[in-house]
């Protein structure tokens, strides 16, 4: 009988090139896993950027909706504005439109020397109240006639006038700045026919008579 050593156990033979695969194999697959992860980096940065990028431009349409809101909301101010002062004047021309009349028979009082006592302090009062709201008064006597602002009710010829002009005032006409409520109703008067003719030959004899050394004596 063969005798065994207590507590020994005989192995198999292993190859020489086989010893340590188990420790080989871990050390080549880290390698694999550090390649991996940039390539992992780089993905998740670029959904990133992507992700920024539909921010920004979400930013930008907002940003533009918000400007086109503001400058309609402007346009509507300077809207609301210009038609709150349209019908400030339009009312406040309606309300002197109505008080023409009796500032007519105040300017007839006056002429005709009835403005006196109580009367002529409410009278003028009221002429200086209308005067603070805007209500001018115009129209003279002399001056040339403008359709636009003039209604003729008289018309005339004279030979002291050089173009149709106003004779007489028959109501002054009101205006509230550049707006025109009642033109002035006047008499007009033109050049007298033939005129111009017989003014101009009196210049050109008078022009002769000045180059030949004037008229000649008898």
């Amino acid at each position: 009988m063969t005798e065994e050593t207590p507590g020994f156990e005989e192995k198999p033979d292993v190859p020489s090139g086989a010893a340590g695969n188990d420790d080989a194999e871990p050390k080549a697959a880290a390698p694999a896993e550090e390649a991996a992860a940039p390539a992992g980096d780089a993905s998740e940065t670029a959904g990133l950027v992507a992700q920024l990028d539909q921010a920004r431009k979400a930013l930008d349409e907002r940003t533009a909706d918000l400007q086109r809101l503001q400058a309609e909301f402007q346009n509507y101010r300077r809207r609301v504005e210009r038609d709150r002062v349209a019908v400030k004047e339009i009312a406040v021309a309606n309300l002197l439109t109505e008080l023409l009349p009796v500032l007519d028979d105040i300017g007839r009082a006056r002429e005709h020397g009835e403005l006196v006592g109580g009367f002529k302090s409410v009278a003028e009062s009221l002429e200086t109240v209308a005067a603070k709201m805007g209500l001018q008064q115009f129209g003279k006597e002399g001056e040339p006639f403008d359709p636009t602002i003039h209604e003729a009710l008289m018309h005339s010829y004279a030979p002291d006038v050089t173009e149709t002009t106003c004779v007489a005032i028959l109501q002054p006409g009101y205006r509230i700045g550049e707006r025109t409520i009642r033109p002035a109703r006047v008499a007009v008067a033109e050049p007298q026919p033939g005129a111009q003719t017989v003014k101009a030959e009196e210049s050109d004899t008078a022009a002769e008579d000045k180059e030949n050394g004037g008229p000649e004596e008898g």
